[in-house]
């Protein structure tokens, strides 16, 4: 496709000058119109040339204030004006035609050469400036296209920049967001500044729950020669994100209670079977010692069932607030609670569990993780074997804490499906598993300010995987995730 010749408007009242113009640009390629006053050019004006090459004395009116009217009016402003002249010469006069919006000056005589490079000039200056606006408009749609609420902030705390997203999450509390005071504007949303003063080198995150909304916000710091010129400031409402996951854990909540609840059946089994014996032979005995000897074996039954009707309750219905908890007596509660259902499958539980410190958090959640991954090993572990649990006191990068380390023999998680373990609805059980225990646990441990991860082996001889999890003394963040 053959490129399009630039078109220049020549206004001149002089017709020997638009002529000599319109032959020297003819033969450089410009396509060329003319115009002997400015009421004239205005009209041409309109078809928006590429250059005007602007004759400061006209017959109706000054070449500076018709270079100030193509600048001044929107429809027009783009178009770069050439300011001639033959008497205007002195430096005074250029500064004067500069000042009324004119992109370049040149006094007669005029020189081929250098007219031909400096119409060129400003038509690249035009094209430069043509797409930065493109790119600009381009930037802003697809800046105003986006969900998350995002603002620029200068080193002064005033917002520059923002999208339409970031207005409608601020509508009401700043009349005019350019140029508002961002820490005075987070203050009024979030109930905190805190975000527009951080300057830790990693990214800033953190939720805020505003009336029934849940507003995450994210603050960049922006980097120029390791220097901070701004922030970005990210606000997005994941209010109906935090409901779909709290019923996404609800049903995990639901379906391992479910499963816990067939453990806790086969727990209660035996000590009602020998709950109705000791009372059957006590009612048969006629000897008073051995009545009270079956009777206090009686209460003792029922003193275990009690127990474990009691942490069943624990697990479904949390506390409210964290309490004290002894990692290594929980975590045997639960190994008791699944030991038959392992040793069914030929698979013994072994409990190494050194004294540590107690730790603030929610016994129910807690059950919740070390159940699903004590049941999740017992499954995973072939029938002879040990799944092997391990409770150390241990400090991480300076915090206190418990350390439980679960270890199966099985055959391990293959490579290829180890990156999706914690993904919700991801599970190799088929129609067995929901695929939210492992996504569940994760965030159970993050709200008490800890860690899970894990390692795995498909080697021959050596396969199986252990599940760590580190809970600090204090970390608890709230009851309900």
């Amino acid at each position: 496709m053959a490129e399009t010749q630039p078109r220049v408007l020549i206004v001149d009242d002089r017709e020997q000058n638009r002529y000599v113009l319109t032959r020297l640009l003819q033969q450089a390629a410009y396509q060329c119109e003319e115009a002997a006053s400015g009421k004239e050019a205005l009209r041409k004006l309109r078809s928006l040339p590429d250059v005007v090459i602007l004759d400061v004395h006209l017959p109706d009116m000054s070449g500076f204030d018709l270079c100030r009217q193509i600048k001044s009016d929107p429809a027009t402003a783009q178009v770069s004006v050439l300011q001639i002249s033959a008497s205007f010469v002195s430096p005074e006069d250029k500064a004067k035609a500069l000042e009324a919006g004119a992109d370049g000056y040149l006094t007669h005589p005029l020189d081929g050469v250098v007219l031909i490079a400096t119409l060129r000039s400003l038509i690249r200056l035009r094209e430069a400036e043509v797409m930065a606006r493109t790119a600009a408009v381009q930037w802003q749609s697809t800046f105003d296209a986006l969900s998350e609420g995002l603002a620029f902030v200068d080193p002064k705390g005033k917002i520059t920049r923002f999208n339409h997203a970031f207005e409608v999450l601020c509508n009401g509390h700043a009349p005019h967001l350019a140029e508002a005071d961002a820490s005075e504007l987070l203050q009024g949303i979030l109930g905190t500044d805190l975000p527009v003063h951080y300057s830790g080198e990693e990214r800033y995150s953190a939720e805020f729950d505003i009336g029934k909304r849940t507003i995450r916000t994210t603050v960049d710091r922006v980097m120029v020669h390791d220097a901070e010129v701004g922030k970005i400031i990210v606000l997005t409402d994941i209010t109906d994100r935090r409901v779909a996951e709290y019923a996404l854990r609800t049903a995990e909540k639901l379906a391992a209670t479910g499963k816990l609840a067939h453990a806790i059946a086969h727990e209660i089994n035996n000590p009602l079977e020998a709950l109705v014996n000791l009372i059957y032979l006590a009612n048969t005995s006629q000897r008073p010692a051995e009545i009270r000897q079956y009777l206090a074996r009686a209460e003792e039954e029922l003193k275990r069932i009690s127990r474990i009707t009691k942490h069943s309750l624990s697990f479904h219905r949390d506390t409210e607030h964290a309490v004290s908890i002894d990692v290594g007596v929980l975590v045997n509660e639960v190994i008791e609670l699944y030991r038959k259902a392992a040793t069914a499958r030929n698979v013994g539980i072994s409990l190494d569990a050194k004294p540590t410190l107690a730790i603030r958090g929610f016994p129910g959640q807690l059950t919740q993780v070390f159940g699903n991954l004590v049941r999740n090993a017992t499954e995973a572990a072939p029938a002879n074997s040990q799944v092997a649990v391990r409770v150390r006191p241990v400090n991480r990068a300076g915090h206190e804490g418990a350390r439980v380390t679960i270890h199966d023999a099985g055959a391990g998680i293959p490579i290829s499906v180890q990156e999706q373990i914690y993904d919700p609805f991801f599970t190799t059980k088929e129609l067995k598993g929901s695929g939210l225990g492992l996504w569940v646990s994760r965030a159970l441990i993050v709200n008490h300010g800890g860690t899970i991860r894990f390692r795995s082996s498909t080697r021959k001889g050596a396969s199986g995987t252990a599940f760590e999890v580190f809970l600090p003394v204090q970390g608890a963040a709230h009851g309900h995730v």
